[in-house]
């Protein structure tokens, strides 16, 4: 869709219940030869917005601003893989303890581990990449580290054995920016018919961790295909007073939150109307902490990545878009596949274009 439409449009919806009124179409970040890609990550710190990108066999750098001037930032090549380890996959930034930690994917097939890098500044002086040490070094993407209660987290997609059957979400406790201490805890499998639309394999991945209004964690996933437009974002969240490392504890949302096929969508919550299959969201949080995370009825900005509707869907078609999300209370998610308590209220997520 040409950038001069979407910005034309303007989206009114009036949200019920005392939320925000909200206003923003769909936005491309960027034009088809500079940022087009996946996996966007930007956080704010230092009074500016700060994107991590896979580019160039390695990592780059953009910080502007304004959140929309990062599609005309200059690109700074904080990290390159000279080491060849192969494929280097959605790295996520967060500013933590003084320093920009960056972590992303890289390997090829089934050898792809996490990595870290980390400077004092957002654009330059980055160590060298040393490999994150998860639970059972098994294979695994888009991880993200978090500190809820007091306790440093980092939750991430991965396998359960040496073969690409299924993505889970595992989560783990951090005992330092490349270590961890304990076993690896599955959070959430793709096993709900409308994360099984697309397979072969079978995805939850990219998760991202939230707070909400009232304390509950939440961790926002993508699921589906991220080769096929039923790529969409759903929830996770933790029941008040739970174990992040008990799986039970956790309610995931009865369908997609934020995606463009409608049969896949949570009752209640409409699909997109100008990008196809989006997913892989950051929250665009201050020094990336989750403890900084928006207030209730506040919208506040996202970005993801989308192709644009009616495009062919494709990797090479997608691009980085902004967006916002608001929190909605008083959100019943439900499961049948367990005794005891099988539904959890709490607050949900209404993402817009």
């Amino acid at each position: 869709m040409p950038r001069s439409r979407m910005l034309a449009f303007t989206l009114l919806s009036v949200l019920l219940a005392g939320q925000a009124l909200y206003s923003a179409p769909a936005t491309k970040l960027v034009g088809r030869t500079t940022l087009g890609g996946a996996d966007p990550s930007v956080i704010k710190a230092g009074g500016q917005y700060v994107a991590a990108k896979s580019v160039d066999g390695g990592i780059a750098i953009r910080t502007a601003a304004t959140l929309d001037g990062i599609a005309t930032a200059a690109k700074h090549q904080v990290w390159k893989d000279n080491g060849g380890l192969g494929e280097v996959w959605a790295p996520e930034i967060v500013y933590y303890a003084g320093r920009y930690d960056i972590y992303f994917s890289a390997g090829t097939g089934a050898a792809h581990r996490m990595y870290h890098i980390s400077s004092a500044s957002p654009d330059t002086g980055y160590t060298a990449a040393a490999k994150v040490a998860l639970p059972n070094d098994k294979w695994a993407i888009d991880g993200m580290p978090f500190t809820f209660q007091g306790q440093r987290w980092f939750v991430w997609s991965g396998w359960a054995g040496d073969t690409n059957v299924e993505q889970n979400l595992y989560i783990a406790r951090m005992t330092g920016a490349e270590t961890t201490t304990g076993s690896r805890f599955v959070i959430s499998q793709p096993r709900e018919s409308w994360e099984r639309v697309v397979g072969n394999p079978y995805i939850n991945e990219a998760p991202t961790a939230m707070l909400d209004p009232s304390g509950q964690l939440h961790v926002v996933y993508s699921t589906n295909g991220s080769w096929s437009d039923k790529y969409c974002l759903a929830d996770l969240r933790l029941r008040a007073g739970g174990d992040p490392t008990y799986v039970w504890d956790w309610y995931k949302s009865n369908g997609c939150l934020f995606g463009s096929y409608q049969p896949d969508m949570m009752a209640g919550w409409d699909p997109t109307l100008y990008v196809d299959g989006p997913g892989s969201n950051s929250f665009v949080l201050t020094n990336g902490d989750i403890g900084r995370s928006p207030p209730s009825g506040n919208r506040f900005p996202t970005m993801y990545h989308a192709v644009a509707k009616g495009t062919p869907y494709s990797w090479s078609a997608r691009y980085w878009y902004t967006g916002s999300a608001v929190w909605w209370s008083k959100t019943t998610y439900r499961r049948a596949d367990v005794p005891g308590n099988t539904a959890d209220v709490g607050y949900s997520l209404k993402f817009f274009e």
